[in-house]
C-alpha cells in the first residue's frame, strides 16, 4: 500500500513557512472513509487546534458518501479528532505557544489501510515573503530552461 495522497493543501506551502511535519491518525465514520477513498476531500482553509491535550482538525471538508442512502447524516465540515501520542501533543503545545506558529494539515492519505493526516507546524508568510518565494521559483525556472536549451544544443 502506497502513501499516495488523497488530497493535498498546496496553498499551505504558499501561505506558510513549513518548519516540520507530524503524522496523525484521523477518527472517521465508515462513510467518511469510503468518501475519502474516492478522493472526495478538501483541506483548503482547514487547520488543527489543541484543546485539553487533544488535537482536532477543523474545517476539513469530506463530502458525504453518495451511495449511503441517508444511512448517516454527517456534517461534511465537522470537527474531527486527531490521534497522536501524548508526548507529541505536549511538544506541539509548546511549539504552538511560540509566536506565530500554527498547525496546518498538508496531506490526507492512507497508510496500511488507515486514514492519516500530515500536520505541518507552520509560521505565516507576509506579502513580502510570498513575493520573494515567487521570485526564487521564477529564477530557478529560468535557469532550468537555459540549461535545458543548452543540453539540446550539445546533443546536435
Amino acid at each position: 500500500m502506497s502513501n499516495e495522497p488523497v488530497c493535498q493543501n498546496r496553498k499551505a506551502y504558499h501561505d506558510y513557512f513549513i518548519e516540520e511535519t507530524v503524522e496523525a491518525g484521523l477518527m472517521l465514520t465508515g462513510t467518511e472513509v469510503k468518501s475519502l477513498r474516492l478522493g472526495k476531500a478538501n483541506l483548503q482553509d482547514s487547520y488543527a487546534r489543541i484543546k485539553d491535550e487533544e488535537v482536532f482538525l477543523i474545517n476539513a471538508h469530506i463530502s458525504p458518501y453518495t451511495q449511503a442512502d441517508g444511512f448517516e447524516k454527517i456534517d461534511p465540515e465537522r470537527t474531527r479528532k486527531l490521534l497522536l501520542h501524548k508526548k507529541e501533543i505536549l511538544r506541539l503545545i509548546g511549539k504552538t505557544r511560540e509566536k506565530g506558529y500554527t498547525l496546518i494539515p498538508t496531506k490526507l492519505y492512507f497508510k496500511k489501510g488507515v486514514a492519516k493526516v500530515e500536520l505541518a507546524l507552520a509560521r505565516g508568510k507576509t506579502m513580502y515573503d510570498k513575493r520573494a518565494t515567487i521570485k526564487k521559483k521564477e529564477a530557478a525556472r529560468e535557469l532550468s530552461r537555459a540549461f535545458k536549451g543548452r543540453k539540446e544544443q550539445e546533443k546536435k
